[in-house]
């Protein structure tokens, strides 16, 4: 048995918390406020802190220390139902083990308090994180995907670990670099960006590194490459794949030595920069397009931040169409009011397949705002959805439903067979649990595993996907 604090000044919530902790074999304590908890934290010495951000008039991360005087340095967790980037910093920042959004999965609060109590490293604060706010144009959400994104990005801000973050086109991969340095201790140097795809193989080497005059036909003048412009800042190169061979090796010669050599020069240079890198392949899918060597990629996915799709965060659609429809709405009348937005128009957005993800999402609404002429926005405002192109390979859900398919026609071809055979058949309901069955692995192989992501994809709430799981023996 363990000891737990939970400080939350809503009934309800503490309650549901000692019923769940005290089920799993834990002796649970509550506290309503700060001074309560001060008082039971020294009385009562915790082996983990459950804490609520607002209590009352007062701020739980702000009163973290105070805690912590009275009962040592013991793991926190902290709860909040205002799940956004800032929390996420200032939940790091004060050493915070982890971070729960409300409302939460009750079997999600008993990992991380697991996690809590067989984690032995003393908390420490991290240092060099910027306490200035990231740009409110970056990342919207509030979403489980969205809260697990801002947790990586909060903590690997304040080091200088390569970055890769790996998504879907669309999904805001650039949005996360520019947090990440945002909140570093690099946010007062320089952030340069490039998108490789975007450059002709021929001139990548030379954008990156420099070159010297007379290097090669043109080049009239000594100039300096991308890297040496970000030194003391950071780098983000999109679309890391699209390096050519020889720039890849210069590349994990920046990642190992911090070194960069002019194209036409022998003489290499120090440049002291943060390299965050980002592609549109699932980090374990890249290297099998062949376009990346292994080395590099082992440097740059030292820390792997993915970035989910729109369709794994439809909680955040209402959340992202106010800010896009407003973010037009500043540009067009900075004064005027907000637009209102009619429930077929909301609805539309959650029902559409945004194979663009947030890019054509924001796009769609801001044509929606226009159209409007500032009135509500109907789903009538809405551009015509894009064409959806046909699923290749394996990837996507439409593939998946085809695997569905493909695997109940293979066995009802063999089951045919067992009609003759069997005095009381019951081939419906082996059916059933066969494409169900195929149905639910695809589902949670496609969120990777998220219960209430897979949940959300099949129109059904979390206990009866549970249950489902449970009678169907199907493991995560």
């Amino acid at each position: 048995m363990s000891r737990i604090l939970v400080i939350d000044d809503e009934a309800a919530i503490s309650w549901s918390l000692r019923e769940l902790l005290e089920d799993d074999g834990h002796e649970v304590a509550l506290a309503a406020d700060i001074p309560a908890a001060v008082d039971v934290a020294g009385r009562f010495h915790p082996r983990v802190i459950l804490l609520d951000v607002r209590l009352g008039s007062r701020d739980g991360i702000a009163a973290l220390p105070e805690i912590r005087a009275a009962c040592g340095d013991v793991p926190v967790v902290v709860m909040t139902a205002f799940g956004d980037l800032d929390t996420a910093v200032r939940a790091v920042e004060a050493g915070a083990f982890d971070y729960l959004v409300k409302p939460f999965d009750l079997e999600r609060v008993s990992e991380v308090v697991a996690r809590g109590l067989s984690d032995g490293q003393p908390r420490t604060e991290p240092a060099g994180v910027s306490s200035e706010p990231p740009d409110r144009a970056t990342l919207i959400g509030s979403s489980p995907p969205m809260q697990e994104v801002f947790k990586q990005v909060a903590l690997v801000a304040a080091s200088d670990l390569p970055v890769l973050i790996s998504g879907p086109p669309g999904t805001g991969k650039d949005l996360v670099a520019r947090a990440i340095h945002a909140h570093s201790a690099r946010s007062q140097r320089p952030l340069v960006v490039t998108n490789l795809a975007a450059l002709a193989p021929g001139v990548i080497e030379r954008e990156l590194f420099g070159h010297t005059a007379d290097s090669f036909a043109g080049a009239i003048v000594e100039r300096a490459g991308l890297f040496e412009l970000a030194i003391g800042g950071t780098i983000f190169l999109d679309q890391i794949e699209e390096a050519p061979p020889d720039v890849q090796v210069k590349l994990l010669r920046v990642l190992e030595n911090g070194e960069v050599t002019r194209v036409g020069e022998a003489t290499a240079r120090q440049v002291d920069v943060r390299v965050i890198a980002a592609t549109n392949h699932d980090v374990s899918e890249l290297l099998a397009t062949g376009n990346i060597r292994e080395d590099l990629l082992e440097r740059l996915a030292v820390f792997p931040i993915r970035m989910p799709s729109l369709a794994e965060r439809l909680d955040d659609i209402e959340p992202l169409a106010r800010h896009a429809a407003s973010r037009r709405s500043d540009r067009q009348a900075p004064a005027g009011p907000r637009p209102a937005m009619a429930d077929d128009f909301l609805a539309t957005l959650r029902e559409r397949p945004w194979s663009g993800n947030v890019r054509e999402f924001k796009h769609a609404v801001e044509y929606a705002a226009v159209v409007s002429r500032g009135g509500t926005l109907r789903a009538e405002h809405l551009p015509q959805p894009s064409p959806q192109p046909a699923p290749a390979g394996g990837s996507g859900l439409a593939a998946a439903a085809g695997r569905v398919a493909a695997a109940v026609k293979e066995w009802s071809a063999a089951a045919r067979h067992e009609f003759a055979e069997l005095p009381e058949p019951d081939l419906h309901h082996r059916a059933v649990q066969l494409l169900e069955g195929t149905l639910l692995r695809e589902a949670l192989a496609h969120t990777g595993g998220n219960r209430t992501a897979a949940a959300k994809l099949l129109g059904l709430d979390r206990a009866t996907l549970r249950t489902k799981l449970k009678t169907l023996g199907i493991d995560d």
